[in-house]
């Protein structure tokens, strides 16, 4: 049963709309949030808070609301809302988060209108509520007939909500939700060129802007020569971005159209100044190497492992567009966190929080980058210097050479062995950088929080030494589990090796025997059939982690004679799986950067500058490489967990595990000088 505190309010005569508070809120007495809606027809709206970085809580949210109204998904219609924390709650998409603050507040909005209609219905039969059933749009009763929603609408508004009693559909009676068919709601605007990213979201009248960015790492405009630029067709204005309130640096070039601001870019002439001309990467990496200390706590079998910098690379590079005016700003762009943006331009702009209107967009990709926002603090310079609606483009270089990448980090592990060869101590001595978006992340105990997550019954210290960060900085999928957990679990499999210990047996020796992660680890072991001998010229690798809520276990083949990965198999408990297919997707996404980064994607930085600048030289898996994924969903009582970064970690360690072989591996990409 649902709190009475669920408030409903109407929304115009004939329209029924419900609003319930996120949990989290509740308590601090803020205004309820408006999720779902029916119009005098009896259609029904849910609007979805949160942005869609294809991670697909669209979906989600459609199969929630249409689960608890008793529709399918596609009677469902959805709207993004807009920037507006305290009228939808969080918006944040990151730490894997999504699905799991919005699950109880859709759940309940979409009950509360599901009551309220067959409340409706039962006064009008002068029958008790619980002989009405809802079901596929209607309100039935065995003798009374049914009812249209359309036709109940306008009852159902006029009734108390503090006196219908609100039941969630039982997870036994879902017809929806954790069912395997179905995939995305949008995929066919999807494929079919219908989705609208950001990149598509120039309004009517709109200019473009470009900008020349800085040629090495800190580098500012000094001399500005643009009367080239200024005398080519449709450039109309040239912009120096110079405070820190108009994004990363440069010089904005405005224009009718995007070719037209792209010559005018090539047209300038820019002299620079600052900054780091001569900085290497290799030199940084060195530089980790000697902040670790002069010796482990302890002795034993000792690796260390190097980790690069990584780029996010997603398929739609930044961007956005802004329309400064009088009165305010309007935002398009695909963000991650709408709500939050909203509250910082109104800090920023000086701005009533009304005033500022942000819209996200479908985003073609995220893994983090789109928290940051000075894609949009660029348009809106350029928008308050044209006087007119702008949309800042970056290329798919300017993405590469400009980002908040992942930050380079070292790790030696060292293991005193028990007589039969299991780890019985531990030490895991970390250098690495704060990530400089969020200054709190220059904090070693939070470095830690967020990347130390080994779950094995193996007592150790484990210790984090931080260097100035010499770049920008930022999330990346899974922030720094990525690395702990790379150079953990390729060192478990390393002890293993050395002394011939089964891989499988040796994690389920250092689990405890009713843990999430023993049982999605036997899970996987029987889908790989690893029992049985690896067909000739193959060998595995295996790893785990429990985070997020979720529990998963990884399991690698390849042929370490071409470094070519055949199969992953994957078990993942992630408690209830409310949309399967879903699931599968976010893990195969995740077991696909695994790939990528462990096979040769790596940012490195020569001459000041990083050196690649599209996926010619950031090498991403092509489709040529993708193995066969195999994912099984391990069913669960558990509490709902997130997914969205859980797979990356493990499946770049049971990748490079297998690749290897005999190999130790030391580094990301395996087998590669890393810097």
């Amino acid at each position: 049963m649902i709190s009475r505190r669920t408030l409903l309010r109407g929304a115009g005569v004939g329209a029924l709309v419900v609003a319930v508070p996120v949990p989290a809120l509740a308590a601090e007495g803020l205004v309820p949030n408006v999720f779902v809606r029916l119009d005098a027809a009896g259609k029904i709206t849910a609007t979805v808070p949160k942005p869609d970085a294809g991670q697909g809580v669209r979906t989600v949210v459609a199969l929630l609301v249409a689960e608890e109204l008793a529709v399918d998904a596609d009677d469902v219609r959805l709207e993004q809302a807009h920037g507006d924390a305290e009228r939808f709650g969080p918006q944040g998409v990151a730490n894997s988060t999504s699905v799991r603050q919005l699950t109880t507040p859709i759940r309940t909005a979409a009950a509360t209108a599901r009551c309220l209609l067959v409340t409706a219905a039962a006064g009008r039969w002068g029958v008790p509520v619980a002989e009405c059933v809802a079901k596929d749009g209607f309100v039935s009763h065995p003798r009374r007939g049914r009812l249209p929603y359309r036709a109940l609408v306008r009852a159902a508004a006029a009734l108390d909500p503090a006196t219908v009693p609100v039941e969630l559909t039982p997870p036994e009676r879902w017809r929806l939700l954790g069912k395997t068919r179905g995939g995305r709601v949008d995929a066919r605007d999807v494929v079919t060129g219908r989705t609208r990213y950001g990149i598509d979201a120039r309004p009517a009248g709109g200019l473009v802007a470009v900008v020349a960015r800085p040629p090495w790492i800190g580098a500012v405009p000094d001399v500005v020569d643009d009367t080239a630029t200024r005398a080519l067709p449709g450039v109309i204005d040239v912009l120096p971005l110079t405070a820190p309130a108009e994004g990363q640096g440069g010089v904005a070039v405005i224009a009718h159209s995007t070719h037209q601001a792209l010559r005018g870019r090539d047209a300038l002439k820019v002299t620079w100044r600052g900054g780091t001309p001569t900085a290497d990467s290799r030199a940084w990496l060195a530089d980790l190497r000697a902040a670790l200390p002069a010796q482990s706590p302890i002795s034993g079998v000792q690796q260390v492992f190097s980790l690069p910098l990584l780029a996010h690379a997603p398929m739609e590079p930044m961007n956005a567009t802004a329309d400064v005016r009088s009165d305010g700003v309007t935002i398009w762009a695909p963000i991650q966190d709408p709500g939050s943006l909203r509250t910082t331009l109104a800090r920023q702009l000086g701005l009533p929080a009304t005033s500022v209107r942000v819209e996200p967009t479908a985003s073609g990709g995220a893994f983090g980058r789109r928290i940051e926002p000075d894609p949009v603090l660029e348009a809106i310079a350029c928008s308050r210097r044209a006087g007119a609606p702008v949309q800042v483009l970056w290329t798919r270089a300017d993405d590469m050479r400009h980002d908040s990448y992942r930050p380079m980090s070292v790790h030696r592990l060292t293991a005193e062995l028990g007589p039969d060869g299991v780890p019985i101590r531990r030490a895991h001595e970390v250098a690495t950088w704060p990530l400089t978006v969020l200054p709190i992340f220059s904090n070693p105990a939070l470095i830690k929080a967020s990347g130390d997550h080994f779950p094995y019954a193996v007592p150790g210290e484990v210790t984090v030494a931080v260097r100035p960060a010499p770049l920008r900085t930022g999330f990346w999928r899974s922030v720094y589990a990525g690395q702990f957990v790379y150079a953990e679990e390729n060192f478990l499999s390393h002890l293993g090796k050395q002394r011939g210990l089964d891989q499988v047996a040796l994690r389920r020796t250092l689990l405890p025997a009713d843990s999430r992660l023993r049982k999605v680890l036997d899970t996987v072991a029987d889908r790989a059939r690893w029992t049985s001998p690896p067909p000739r010229g193959t060998t595995r690798g295996v790893a785990c982690l429990e985070e997020y809520g979720s529990a998963i276990a990884v399991i690698a083949v390849a042929d370490p004679s071409t470094r070519r990965v055949l199969r992953v198999h994957a078990a993942v408990d992630v408690g209830v799986a409310l949309h399967p297919s879903g699931v599968r997707a976010q893990v195969e996404g995740c077991v696909l950067d695994a790939l990528s980064t462990v096979l040769g994607a790596q940012i490195t930085v020569r001459d000041g500058h990083v050196a690649e600048s599209s996926f010619g030289d950031y090498r991403w898996a092509r489709i040529t490489h993708t193995p066969d994924i195999d994912v099984t969903i391990v069913p669960s009582t558990a509490p709902l967990g997130g997914l969205g970064e859980l797979a990356y970690p493990p499946a770049a360690a049971a990748i490079a595990s297998a690749i290897a072989g005999d190999t130790p591996v030391t580094s990301m990409p395996f087998g590669a000088d890393v810097g």
